[in-house]
């Protein structure tokens, strides 16, 4: 089977996961700092990581830093944020060749770990106060990243969705902060804040690649070390609440009409039922066989698209889909129609089937990357679970028609968005 076997170790002030495999030519080692969504430090978060890749103490310009990697055969290094049900994660990820595959032995692993220790902890800061320079090319990158979404109309609607549907709620804040925020962050504000997600957040460090477990301990004890602290944690709040379904329609100068829905599952990652709502998102909207592609966009010829996701930490599940503005009340009726249908158990064995492989096949192809075997053993931590990807596959596999059903009947429909042309507005 698609065994990860994954050593987790308590260091000081982390913890460091270990994932044994020959699969790559490369050693990839991921950082990464996961604290409460919260609207006051949401936007700091979202400009540090890119502060933190610039440059630091050692290499004060990112020309520096950049060549330093080259020499390091070409390490890759990037950062990347996101949002993990009520949680806000920074990752660093750091791609580097393994010595082992080299003619000359340089110490390439330990060079690795040097140097993420320095872009962590010995930032470019000078009186408190991280470089000028850097802070301001950082905020203008970071509001073009803002405004980048707004551009973008599918992720726009999306992120007005969620935006809408979970009103006074952490999760609607948006990954990359607030516009408006931006330009009050200082070289020390943004220094001060960089020491309380250090000493609060909660820290995880993955290495992922053809390695010793001996070895990797050492370094990481030699060169990695926080103090010891309580990082911040929260519950994760299901709520069950039965409420009026939102609609929001909202007139931009659009084309193309773009139609997002969401509902409420009830159901996270971890919990018995959630292997079944996998099954049963595939089957409702996941892939090109499911009942909104063939119903609402090959049978109807309503939509350019049309597919439903999970964000399975906050137990939500969305529904993209781009149709014409006349369109708009027959899409609707089919969407929660093909929902009902889930309800009723209306789907073939051969439906059940299909989705159950393409599923498989699509945890399976995760796992051929070094940051997608991060990412699946990632979801334990954010849900304080020990869940193998073995039985996930397994009660994944293992979901029956009635297990499906029974967790259909747990999804509610709680926001209809619509974002619509000049002229239907008229």
């Amino acid at each position: 089977m698609a065994v990860i076997s994954e050593t987790v170790k308590e260091m000081q002030g982390y913890k460091l996961h270990i994932v044994k495999t020959e699969k790559f030519k490369t050693n990839t080692l991921v950082w990464k700092m996961k604290a409460p969504l919260n609207k006051e430090d949401v936007t700091l978060r979202a400009l540090l990581p890119y502060v933190l890749q610039s440059n630091s103490k050692a290499y004060p310009t990112s020309t520096e830093l950049r060549t330093y990697l080259d020499e390091l055969y070409g390490a890759s290094f990037y950062v990347d944020l996101s949002k993990k049900g009520e949680y806000h994660v920074i990752s660093f990820a750091l791609e580097i060749a393994n010595e082992k595959f080299l003619s000359d032995h340089t110490p390439l692993l330990k060079k690795a770990f040097e140097f993420l220790s320095e872009v962590l902890t010995n930032p470019n800061v000078t009186n408190k106060a991280f470089d000028k320079e850097t802070i301001e090319k950082e905020k203008r990158t970071l509001k073009q990243r803002i405004q980048s979404v707004y551009d973008d109309k599918m992720k726009y609607s999306n992120s007005r969705l969620v935006e809408e549907m979970c009103k006074g709620e952490k999760y609607a804040l948006h990954v990359h902060g607030e516009m408006d925020v931006v330009d009050a962050i200082t070289p020390e504000s943004l220094f001060s804040y960089y020491e309380k997600a250090f000493a609060e957040d909660e820290l995880d460090f993955y290495i992922v690649g053809d390695v010793s477990e001996d070895e990797i301990t050492s370094i990481a004890n030699d060169r990695l070390q926080f103090a010891h602290r309580q990082p911040i944690a929260i519950d994760m709040e299901k709520d069950t609440n039965q409420r009026e379904v939102k609609k929001i329609n909202e007139v931009q100068d659009v084309k193309q009409g773009k139609l997002n829905i969401g509902f409420r599952t009830n159901v996270v990652y971890g919990d018995e039922d959630y292997y079944a709502l996998q099954v049963l998102n595939g089957i409702y909207g996941g892939f090109s066989h499911s009942k909104l592609f063939i119903n609402v966009r090959e049978k109807a010829s309503l939509a350019y698209y049309a597919a439903s996701r999970l964000e399975s930490h906050k137990g939500l599940m969305m529904v993209m889909s781009g149709i014409d503005h006349k369109n708009y009340d027959q899409a609707v009726s089919i969407i929660e129609e093909q929902m009902t249908a889930m309800k009723n158990g209306d789907f073939t064995e051969q439906e059940l089937t299909q989705t159950k492989a393409v599923i498989k096949n699509q945890l399976l192809e995760t796992i051929d990357t070094a940051r997608g075997i991060v990412e699946v053993l990632y979801h334990n931590v954010v849900s304080h679970q020990d869940i193998t990807l073995d039985y996930w596959i397994e009660q994944m596999d293992k979901a029956t028609k009635e297990e499906i059903v029974k967790v259909a009947e747990k999804i509610q429909l709680d926001t209809i968005y619509f974002l619509t042309g000049q002229e239907v507005a008229e």
